[in-house]
């Protein structure tokens, strides 16, 4: 985790404003790695040793950001008294993950796991319409007219009107097609419900991006860490400097050292207590 001021560092803990912990740091009362501190100085507070009065604060837990390869037939949410295999399963870490981006259990592709609760509140809200892209697969090859409803949005069932949507068609696929489609919203199984309204049956629905990260060759049930770019990507998405992919260009090129490196990890299902 990169280095932070101290009295950040010091207010996320429960000290406080900044401006009363900079007070705690020029009275000599906070100390790093036993040394005293001074203003302007900064630390890792999931490595070093911070204290206050000689009481040691507790290290923060490390931030993790892990891309799923979700497969069909695997829930996205682990309920305690369904025995069913979910996402969780799927990686072998301890700890609790907040899951961004949950898919139906015939539906399958990109889904975003992280321990960052600040960062998954920014990419679940609505309010900020990150968008998410699906490769999906109709039984029937549309016409323009069902095309433009799509688009425009349709009332569901429940009687949820979906906003305007970008649907393309990406190629013909026997009696039927591969569509693209980038949604802003996530009202639940959104794009079988338009499916079965506008006469287009769903046949296989593949999530491919959400925001700035991309499915790529992540194989079905493997995983891997994101890079400290495609984190940094996020959180500039988060606070509104970076609203899509279309934008990453404006992010500078980072090549990561070798503890940040991308790999990939074939998933391992652990039995249930």
């Amino acid at each position: 985790m990169a280095e932070e001021r101290l009295q950040k560092i010091l207010a996320k803990a429960g000290y406080g404003s900044r401006r009363a912990n900079e007070e705690l740091i020029s009275a000599g009362r906070v100390k790093v790695n036993g040394k005293i501190a001074f203003l302007g100085m900064k630390a890792d507070p999931t490595q070093d040793e911070i204290s206050v009065d000689n009481a040691i604060i507790p290290k923060e837990e490390p931030s993790l950001y892990i891309a799923l390869n979700k497969p069909r037939g695997i829930l996205s949410d682990n309920a305690p008294l369904d025995n069913r295999k979910n996402v969780r399963d799927l990686i072998d870490l301890e700890g609790h993950f907040f899951t961004v981006g949950r898919l139906d259990m015939e539906s399958e592709g990109l889904m975003l796991l992280t321990n960052d609760g600040e960062l998954t509140n920014r990419l679940t809200h609505p309010r900020y319409g990150h968008e998410k892209e699906y490769m999906v697969l109709v039984a029937k090859r549309p016409d323009e007219e069902q095309l433009e409803i799509w688009r425009r949005g349709v009332v569901l069932e429940d009687g949820f009107r979906t906003a305007p949507t970008k649907v393309t068609i990406h190629k013909w696929h026997g009696k039927g097609a591969w569509l693209k489609v980038i949604l802003r919203e996530g009202h639940k199984r959104q794009i079988r419900e338009i499916g079965r309204v506008i006469g287009l049956p769903i046949v296989k629905l593949i999530r491919v991006r959400i925001a700035s990260i991309n499915l790529g060759n992540l194989k079905s049930g493997e995983w891997r860490y994101l890079t400290v770019d495609e984190v940094k990507q996020l959180k500039l998405s988060r606070e509104g400097k970076l609203a899509s992919s279309e934008n990453k260009n404006r992010i500078k090129k980072f090549t990561p050292n070798q503890k940040n490196k991308k790999f990939t990890k074939k998933a391992t299902y652990r039995k249930k207590k």
